[in-house]
């Protein structure tokens, strides 16, 4: 087995083909160079991840432009051929000179091209990285309507680079590592060096050495091996496709992950006030950006109780409602055989089936069985007296609420909690509605996100910062001149403090 080149080309291609065994697509292309004296010269590389091109034009084509070199002239070079070659034969961008055999395979299997030189101990490695490519388009998941449309693809640095237009600063750091034995996928850290927090690089960089996984094939497979505690429904770290968010959130103090192979770039860490946060916040005035903070709040209120609180008043507490409207709730419920906590779950189990078959199903058929479906099923559950014309309106309301939260994961989280706290609702009323509001809070105050409690800014931790200007409510760009105080930042004025006037 070796471990280094050999200087025996043909050791070396051999130990390759015994290696690629069975591996179609890996290409071998023997060439000869020098009109007196040939010189044996190899090139390996994987058909599907080099760009042909690029090697057949930068490197085969100038190597044999220079066959017509003489005996003397290649005799004066013969002992520094590798260096002649990498100055004067090859006029690729990129390259570099490498011995060990394990990170030549390493690169090959990354799309670069090996070039081998007989009598030498080393290969050259090209830069020639060329697979198919999606294009920057804008981002499915977070749409605006006023700001950058750009989105992140699946291909690392082009993601590093739509953040490093957006930082031109030498104190932005992306440093480069791998996570899986068998996948070597690439991974990016990124952070402000001069605003970021030491302990918080440092505990990222360690959790990410710690993974021990045969691969990583997205970036959500990651976030799960390195989240504080996996046995929790909520979402400790925020995922976007957006660039500028990401550039926002470094800007902050926080630290990113971009993971090859996925659109979705991790940003740590997240709490309760980040995941409800939307982009669309900074790019409309702040009033607006006030009053929609308000809605997504509500929303999530609703997501979260509306069910449970139609089971608590219907079935145990009629009495908190005014006599007209518990006249017409028990008038629509008369022919309902089920009680209200069936009812309920029954209803909310038939939407999310129903949010299952449109999300399987991709383009506008998927849209029209979400609308379609919900409209009939709903229609003919009241015909049939399975529910009533109230249970309706309160799971369409919950359903609608879902969507108006910015973090798809975090309003799963409190789709799931929901039906806890039918449950509750269903065998305790409004006491068991007021036991599960404690208990999960209890939940969020003891959580945390890479050291920062999850709750914060509103358990306490950046409220001497002001954070809660830019988390509970939405203040004036010209009072958010600190950073958040949850991240700890090195530097934490963002921008010179607005001076009052008198």
């Amino acid at each position: 087995m070796l471990k280094t080149v050999s200087r025996d080309i043909e050791q070396n291609i051999d130990y390759l083909k015994a290696r690629f065994k069975d591996c179609d697509d890996l290409i071998y292309r023997r060439i000869e160079v020098g009109k007196d004296i040939k010189r044996k010269f190899a090139f390996v590389s994987i058909d599907g991840l080099a760009n042909k091109d690029e090697v057949s034009q930068f490197v085969i084509e100038r190597l044999i432009s220079e066959s017509e070199i003489d005996e003397g002239e290649l005799d004066v070079f013969k002992d520094e051929l590798l260096e002649f070659i990498a100055k004067e034969g090859i006029s690729s961008a990129d390259i570099k000179e490498e011995g060990n055999f394990e990170k030549l395979i390493d690169l090959v299997l990354s799309g670069e091209t090996l070039f081998f030189i007989d009598g030498t101990d080393k290969a050259i490695v090209v830069s020639t990285r060329g697979w198919a490519l999606r294009s920057i388009n804008e981002p499915q998941t977070e749409t605006v309507v006023r700001g950058p449309r750009d989105g992140f693809t699946e291909t690392l640095r082009t993601n590093t680079a739509l953040v490093r237009r957006r930082i031109k600063d030498t104190r932005f750091k992306i440093k480069m590592t791998k996570v899986g034995r068998r996948s070597k996928t690439d991974v990016a850290i990124l952070y402000i060096e001069d605003i970021a927090d030491d302990n918080l690089v440092k505990e990222v960089k360690r959790r990410l050495d710690s993974v021990d996984i045969d691969a990583v094939v997205d970036s959500s497979i990651l976030e799960f091996l390195i989240e504080d505690d996996y046995k929790s429904p909520f979402p400790q770290m925020d995922n976007t496709e957006r660039p500028d968010s990401v550039a926002a959130s470094l800007y902050e103090g926080r630290v990113a992950l971009i993971v090859d192979n996925s659109p979705f770039v991790l940003v740590m860490p997240g709490t309760l006030g980040t995941l409800m946060q939307s982009t669309e916040d900074y790019y409309s005035r702040w009033i607006e950006g006030l009053l929609m903070r308000i809605i997504r709040f509500i929303a999530a209120i609703l997501t979260l109780l509306s069910p449970a609180l139609y089971i608590s008043v219907t079935a145990y507490h009629p009495g908190l409602l005014p006599t007209k409207l518990v006249y017409f709730v028990g008038a629509s419920r008369i022919n309902v055989p089920f009680p209200a906590v069936v009812e309920a779950t029954l209803m909310e189990l038939t939407m999310e089936l129903i949010r299952q078959a449109g999300t399987r199903i991709s383009g506008p058929i998927g849209s029209t069985i979400g609308i379609v479906g919900g409209l009939i099923i709903g229609q003919a559950a009241v015909e049939a007296g399975i529910v009533s014309n109230l249970m309706i309106i309160v799971v369409a309301i919950t359903t609608i609420a879902t969507f108006a939260i910015p973090s798809y994961e975090f309003g799963t989280a409190l789709r799931i909690c929901k039906f806890g706290f039918i449950l509750l609702a269903g065998v305790l009323g409004l006491y068991g509605v007021m036991i599960g509001v404690i208990l999960l809070f209890s939940h969020l105050i003891i959580l945390t996100s890479f050291g920062v409690p999850f709750a914060s800014p509103y358990s306490g931790l950046g409220i001497e910062q002001g954070d809660l200007k830019d988390t509970l409510l939405k203040a004036p760009i010209q009072r958010l001149w600190m950073r958040p105080g949850f991240t700890k930042p090195k530097n934490k004025k963002r921008m010179k403090r607005e001076k009052k006037n008198g």
